[in-house]
């Protein structure tokens, strides 16, 4: 099974990363992961369900070490192949 994870990290700071933001990017470029997308305003990522979970653990513990006060994700279930469409 093939997931997407889509996540933001809080308080914001548009002038520079913030240190749980950087965490969370160390994670997902760390990670075993098909497709890593990291922007100011929201983060996708998408890989095989244990990559994907194991990324989401960890960028968890990571970012809220690191001083997030807020951690907004959602998880969806893609296709099989990487690139595939939703189903």
């Amino acid at each position: 099974m093939r997931l997407r994870v889509e996540f933001t990290t809080e308080p914001f700071d548009l002038d520079e990363a913030p240190p749980h933001a950087v965490a969370a990017r160390d994670v997902l470029e760390g990670a075993a992961l098909d497709a890593v997308d990291v922007g100011p305003f929201g983060n996708t990522a998408e890989g095989e369900s244990g990559g994907v979970l194991t990324a989401v653990d960890a960028l968890l513990r990571e970012a809220l070490a690191a001083g997030a006060t807020r951690v907004s994700l959602q998880v969806n279930v893609i296709g099989d192949e990487p690139g595939e469409a939703d189903k």
